[in-house]
């Protein structure tokens, strides 16, 4: 549960904290005194968006925490122990959000990411709005109540799972169908294509390499002129070949070595340079020797080069591309070959996957039905409480068409209401009445939490638009939910606020120039002052006050009746 709230400089708040405890704890105050964003605080806290409007005026940044006690083998502790976080059976949420609308999180002391805080979040509080009948009437919104109550997450889990792999096959076999359409075109053309690479035969490189021959044997005349001067400079030149050069050289420092010994290395030198000069001298005849031009080999390169490039402008792509086209079109041919035995697979592939999808549809319409006898069971009935004499709800589980099941399965739920008696069922988004569309969303959230196991629940003005007995009968469903779990509750009603154990004042003050709010923990004493307002009058007087007393007795009273006498709900 929910033990402490901790909120510093967010919308008219500037530093206030909160303990709570167990049962049901109410907030209230004048209107505009700040009660709805306390709640806002806790969804920002777990994981809620938010931007830089968040932030008080002249404040760096809003920050949040909030405090949540565990117990051991809940599902908060399946997340921790998934996260590999310790707790110390305590779970400390904290976000903050600048002025620069970015914003970070952290789970006891550790950074996480704000959809990994939503999702624990979500294990934490749920939030329950004034205006969340609005969203009721979507059939979505009625599909997911459903499936929350019935607590199916095994069953549309694994239609979702199941439903993303039958779109996965069916988008495979649906562009092997396409491709085997002009299958019989296409595999005459790629035999073409690959039997004709196959015949040139290119290997990787191959290109180059011709276009490099090519180019050396058109140079050939300049190359065997230019071989003939670099000869006759080392060996034969008039003027001084270098090799004779080097061979006088060599002697005559070999006989200066014997006058001086500092002339040894010297002459080694000189004796390399000899050495390597005679084999550039034979490296140069070879090579002279190989450029004899070859008539044959020059007119085949010119062949192959030909072919080549007739083959690289057929395909549309450069020469050196053609060897990995070919092993393209050779891979293509041989999946069209095999594509018979491809769509065979696929299609087996895509009936099992389809047969068990729609088993598990069947499995979630059976479950969705048992759980819509009971939700509307219950619903009727708290209809009844809440002055409504007459008026029931109605779940349809109707079938989809086959093209219109999908991932949330292959049906369609609806809530009709009849809100008095002998009126037909009516779908929920066409009731008329907003005080009774109100009731009837009450009514529903109400049915829907009682089997939640969430530790804290929090009704934000969800009363609004009733009052008198049918008041005082919301409030004691809010106060019969709190024996199973914390239940926060804002309030403008005396007979809610009453039937509370602790009560919460939220106040704003102003000074002309900085509004704040404030949070006062209500005494006994207190709590009468309070309740005495909420019943109205420009001054409290005693009758109030006594009322308000009478009425905090009977609150108070009502629940350890209800225990003593086995009849809890």
């Amino acid at each position: 549960m929910l033990t402490h709230i901790q909120i510093r400089d967010l919308a008219i708040i500037d530093s206030i904290e909160l303990e709570l405890g167990p049962g049901m704890t109410v907030l209230t105050g004048e209107t505009g005194a700040g009660k709805s964003i306390l709640v806002d605080a806790l969804v920002l806290a777990t994981g809620g968006r938010a931007g830089a409007e968040v932030v008080r005026a002249g404040a760096e940044r809003t920050e949040v925490s909030a405090t949540f006690s565990l117990e051991p083998g809940s599902a908060v502790d399946a997340w921790f122990a998934e996260q590999a976080l310790e707790h110390d059976g305590e779970c400390v949420l904290r976000r903050l959000v600048g002025t620069d609308g970015r914003s970070r999180g952290y789970v006891n002391g550790q950074a996480m990411s704000i959809q990994t805080i939503r999702q624990l979040g979500e294990l934490l509080v749920e939030v329950h709005g004034q205006m969340e009948y609005q969203s009721l009437t979507a059939k979505s919104a009625q599909r997911e109540l459903l499936d929350r109550h019935g607590r199916h997450d095994e069953f549309t889990q694994a239609v979702a799972t199941l439903w993303k792999e039958v779109k996965a096959q069916r988008e495979a076999l649906r562009q092997a169908e396409a491709a085997a359409l002009d299958r019989t075109a296409r595999l005459e053309l790629l035999r073409y294509h690959v039997e004709e690479l196959n015949e040139l035969a290119l290997k990787a490189g191959e290109p180059d390499e011709l276009l490099a021959e090519r180019k050396r044997l058109s140079q050939g005349g300049r190359l065997a002129s230019g071989a003939a001067e670099v000869a006759g400079l080392l060996f034969e030149s008039d003027s001084g070949a270098a090799e004779p050069s080097l061979v006088r050289a060599l002697g005559a420092a070999r006989t200066l070595s014997a006058l001086d010994t500092r002339l040894e290395p010297i002459a080694g030198l000189i004796d390399e340079s000899l050495i390597a000069l005679r084999e550039a001298s034979e490296s140069l005849r070879r090579y002279q020797a190989g450029l004899d031009a070859d008539p044959a080999r020059q007119e085949w390169l010119e062949n192959r080069l030909a072919a080549m490039e007739a083959a690289a402008r057929k395909h549309r792509v450069d020469a050196a591309a053609l060897p990995a086209l070919h092993v393209t079109l050779q891979e293509e041919l041989q999946r069209l070959l095999n594509l018979e035995v491809t769509l065979d697979r696929l299609q087996k592939q895509l009936a099992d996957s389809e047969s068990r999808w729609q088993l598990e549809c069947a499995r979630l319409t059976a479950a969705r039905q048992s759980a819509a006898l009971g939700l509307k069971e219950r619903v009727s009935a708290l209809m009844q409480q809440l002055g409504m004499p007459g008026g029931r709800l109605t779940i349809e589980v109707t079938p989809l068409a086959a093209d219109s099941a999908g991932e949330h399965g292959a049906d369609e739920i609806e809530f009709l209401v009849a809100a008095n008696p002998g009126q037909p069922p009516k779908p929920l988004a066409k009731v008329a009445s907003g005080g009774e569309l109100s009731r009837i969303s009450l009514a529903i959230q109400v049915a829907a939490v009682e089997s939640a196991r969430l530790p804290c629940l929090v009704f934000d003005e969800v009363d609004a638009g009733i009052g008198g007995g049918v008041a005082e009968i919301v409030g004691r469903q809010l106060r019969t939910l709190s024996d199973r779990a914390q239940v926060l509750c804002v309030t403008h009603l005396p007979q809610v606020a009453s039937q509370a154990q602790n009560h919460v004042r939220v106040a704003k003050l102003t000074d002309g120039r900085t509004t704040r709010t404030t949070l006062t923990a209500l005494s006994a004493a207190d709590r009468v002052e309070e309740i005495a307002r909420m019943l109205g009058g420009v001054e409290i007087t005693e009758r109030a006050r006594e009322h308000a007393a009478e009425m905090l007795r009977e609150g108070l009273a009502r629940p350890a009746a209800k225990k003593s006498s086995g009849k809890r709900r």
